[in-house]
């Protein structure tokens, strides 16, 4: 064999090497499925922003008309500032209840997420229909300031209404992503901080605070994204000043069919939203949104850092310098108390909706009256009556479940992979499954719209079962993976050694082990598919109506009790499917 054949074998064999995926070719098809109906459509959407569609040229016009027409950059502006809003008071109010279920012990602390979980899981409509019963000009607050001789307040239909709206979805969002963080921090290094002589408030700020930052800024991160994209809240909790992004889009779709600017409004919310998480990545790394530890502290140090520590301090003096007074004036008992009042007012905050509604639901009266004359069943009956809403329920079970399984086989696979491997593509392939989660739901639907329509998927239920599964994508793989990382794999090569193939390790080792995680990706998954709307306003087609549509359009047009019934309904399922996952998630003794 010559030398020349030699060489060219070798630098054959080579290449090889450097193109081997190794355990990555697992993700292969989730990556295809992203590229196909995420990456693809998305792109396509932004190229038609900067497209004239009757000359197909290249056109800046419908950036300009934003920016240009006072009307549109208004709703830009206000979209951001509400979604600010959303995000900081969401941390403002969730810290300190996370920080109190951090302390807890764990079977305590486990009824008490499951107290967040539940509002976190019910649907967005759900809870919109309740705030609109509590804040109308007849509902639960304004009955009860009449009744004291007050006169109703103008609660709906204004920011206030949109912003107890918007913190009341995001606000288990935020205490559910800070809450993993700091039930790992080790409390004795606070107790350390104090023993060498700092202040109880220096202690917190610069030592406990510092620690659970990634926590909050990766919850300020999900918040601030979520709620740019909301559309929702303020289209029945606001009025015209509250006018958001989505709205916009969703109106130039449906009534103007100006694809190409709403593909410039769609890119505008898609910058803010990347952005956001270029700063977070920077700061902190993407990876450490499913609990991992990235290892990035190169942008969080030199004059950013001083900066953050110097806040921190100002923080801890005027802590102290307001703490001493007040401990002095309530006495230590209340003080040891105001911590637990408060989380549990917040977790009232987050349950009180649902508990509004159920009584409606079996009201005898035909309007929203608060409390209910009378109780019946007769509103129950309606919505089973009804070919309309029951075929509408029956849809949604049978697109949830195909997406739950759908998702959950794709989410495993590139899980197992990204887990064994340790390839230099293992980064981006990790941000491109979480990329779902990032981009803004309306953006996603826009765009399969624009591809379903071409390719005759829309009013279909395989178009539903694509749409629902690229949103739930990215909450399966994260479940997935945080059990997956803990998995000791060292169980599999043993099996491996002992005569199994791949397969019957897999079947027979791993995937028992691991099956805390893949319940809880398919019920995810299919609480997330259960309850989405946005993929649905557009892919249906107004034939293949989901339970989220219809109740969409009947809150659209009239509010009823028939409502309320829906509602228990559709909170009875996310209940019944929460307590599963908890009994399921439990390890086999």
């Amino acid at each position: 064999m010559s030398a020349a054949t030699l060489n060219h074998d070798g630098a054959f064999a080579a290449a090889r090497r450097r193109l081997r995926f190794g355990p990555l070719w697992l993700a292969a098809p989730g990556l295809a499925f992203l590229a196909i109906f995420f990456l693809f459509p998305v792109l396509r959407l932004l190229g038609l922003s900067v497209q004239d569609l009757e000359t197909s040229a290249w056109t800046g016009d419908h950036y300009a008309r934003i920016v240009a027409t006072d009307v549109y950059f208004r709703v830009l502006m206000s979209t951001f500032r509400i979604a600010g809003l959303t995000a900081l008071l969401s941390l403002l109010f969730g810290y300190p209840l996370a920080y109190w279920l951090a302390q807890l012990p764990e079977r305590q602390r486990g009824l008490a997420i499951l107290a967040v979980m539940v509002p976190f899981w019910t649907s967005y409509l759900v809870k919109t229909f309740a705030w609109m019963v509590i804040l109308g000009r007849t509902g639960v607050i304004n009955q009860i300031l009449s009744g004291t001789g007050m006169s109703p307040l103008p609660l709906l239909h204004n920011e206030f209404g949109v912003m107890a709206g918007m913190v009341h979805a995001m606000l288990p969002l935020a205490v559910l992503t800070m809450l993993p963080v700091m039930t790992t921090l080790d409390r004795r290094l606070v107790q350390a901080a104090e023993t060498l002589g700092a202040p109880p408030a220096n202690a917190f700020w610069l030592v406990y605070f510092q620690l659970s930052l990634p926590g909050v800024a990766a919850a300020g991160l999900l918040t601030f994204i979520s709620s740019l994209g909301f559309f929702i809240v303020p289209a029945l909790l606001g009025g015209p000043q509250q006018t958001m992004l989505a709205q916009l889009i969703i109106t130039q779709i449906q009534e103007m069919l100006n694809w190409a600017f709403a593909g410039a409004l769609a890119t505008f919310m898609l910058v803010a939203a990347l952005v956001t998480c270029w700063v977070y990545d920077r700061l902190f790394g993407l990876s450490s949104l499913s609990g991992e530890t990235s290892g990035r502290t190169g942008g969080g140090q030199g004059r950013l850092r001083e900066a953050g520590m110097g806040i921190l301090s100002a923080l801890a003096k005027a802590s102290t310098a307001l703490g001493g007074p007040l401990g002095r004036l309530l006495g230590p008992k209340v003080m040891d108390r105001l911590l637990p009042l408060y989380s549990t007012a917040v977790i009232v905050f987050l349950v009180a909706p649902a508990l509004v509604v159920v009584p409606i639901a079996f009201t005898t009266s035909p309007f929203l009256d608060f409390p209910p004359p009378g109780y019946g069943l007769e509103w129950f009956r309606v919505y089973f009556n009804s070919d309309l809403w029951v075929s509408a329920t029956i849809r949604s079970f049978a697109v949830a479940f195909a997406t739950a399984v759908l998702a959950t086989l794709v989410a495993g696979l590139a899980a197992l992979a990204l887990a064994r491997s340790s390839s230099r593509w293992r980064g981006a392939i990790f941000a491109f499954f979480l990329a779902p989660m990032i981009v803004p739901r309306i953006v996603i639907a826009v765009g399969l719209f624009y591809l379903f329509a071409q390719i005759g998927l829309v009013a279909t239920d395989l178009g539903l079962i694509i749409g629902h599964t690229v949103l739930a994508l990215p909450f399966a793989f994260v479940a997935i993976s945080a059990v997956v990382k803990g998995h000791d794999w060292r169980l599999d090569q043993a099996a491996a050694t002992l005569g199994a193939n791949r397969f019957r390790t897999l079947m027979l080792v791993t995937v028992p082990l691991i099956r805390g995680g893949l319940v809880a990706a398919f019920l995810f998954a299919f609480i997330t598919s259960f309850d989405e709307l946005t993929v649905a306003i557009f892919v249906s087609g107004g034939v293949k109506t989901t339970l989220p549509k219809q109740m969409w359009d009947d809150m659209i047009l009239q509010l009823n009790p028939t409502l309320a019934a829906v509602s228990v309904v559709v909170f009875a399922i996310v209940m019944a499917l929460l307590l599963m996952a908890e009994w399921l998630r439990r390890p086999a003794r």
